[in-house]
């Protein structure tokens, strides 16, 4: 009886992990607007846009605008069931009349976006709940992205999951999102990229200042790195979200 029980517990335990798994396939987007247009693609997007995503079943995850903006971008994340159902839902969002309409409209006054970047991404499995924001006051967000050394992803993936995300709580940052690409060439290895919420832009760096400087974070570094460095480059880039932005 009591083995009975224990099989119970651990396939119920089961089912809740799994349950608890995020396997959306996200899409994070670029888009480099002509001079001068990126208020125009702003608009389009709050009037127009998100809502014709949703109706092609997109998810908006969350949209934001540099704050050091000199390529007139715009970074935006979306989520779908599968990589089958994007590419679904971008070719009816595709051939949509409605957005033929609303393209055709808004670029009477010429092209607005130069050029699109597109990464596919998946959640990693220390990522918090990725959701809308239950608060509606504005905060910094910082995108950053890890390019590991080679085949020492799933060393930096151990050290987020076990220390890093919990450290940097202790410093005042919030864990927004974090996800492990999914590169075209299998060969090529996935990096980390993660979003973090502060209160502001020098709230953010006095945060990553006080986290280097903690003797915690030095003992795992040292620990973590001591057959060798694992992360090759390191990109920050701190961001606001647009008005329609579900994460805030």
């Amino acid at each position: 009886m009591k083995k009975l029980f224990t099989l119970l517990f651990l396939f119920v335990s089961l089912q809740i992990i799994a349950k608890k798994t995020d396997t959306r396939y996200y899409e994070m987007r670029v888009y480099y607007c002509h001079p001068g247009r990126l208020d125009a693609l702003i608009q389009r997007f709050t009037n127009h846009t998100t809502k014709i995503f949703e109706k092609h079943g997109m998810t908006n995850v969350g949209y934001w605008i540099p704050n050091n903006n000199e390529k007139n971008a715009l970074y935006y994340i979306l989520s779908y069931p599968s990589q089958a159902e994007r590419d679904s839902s971008w070719k009816r969002f595709g051939r949509d009349p409605e957005w033929k309409e609303v393209a055709r409209k808004s670029e009477e006054s010429g092209k607005i976006v130069a050029k699109v970047e597109s990464t596919f991404m998946m959640a990693t499995d220390f990522s918090p709940k990725i959701k809308p924001s239950s608060k509606s006051v504005d905060r910094t967000f910082e995108l950053r992205t890890y390019t590991a050394t080679p085949n020492n992803i799933e060393n930096v993936l151990t050290r987020f999951r076990n220390h890093t995300t919990k450290l940097f709580k202790k410093h005042g940052m919030t864990n927004i999102a974090y996800f492990k690409t999914i590169e075209k060439d299998p060969s090529v290895q996935p990096k980390l990229v993660y979003v973090l919420a502060h209160e502001s832009e020098a709230a953010g760096k006095a945060s990553f200042d006080a986290f280097r400087k903690d003797p915690n974070w030095i003992k795992v570094r040292d620990e973590s790195e001591k057959n060798g460095k694992i992360v090759e480059k390191v990109e920050s880039m701190y961001m606001h979200p647009t008005t329609f932005s579900t994460i805030r």
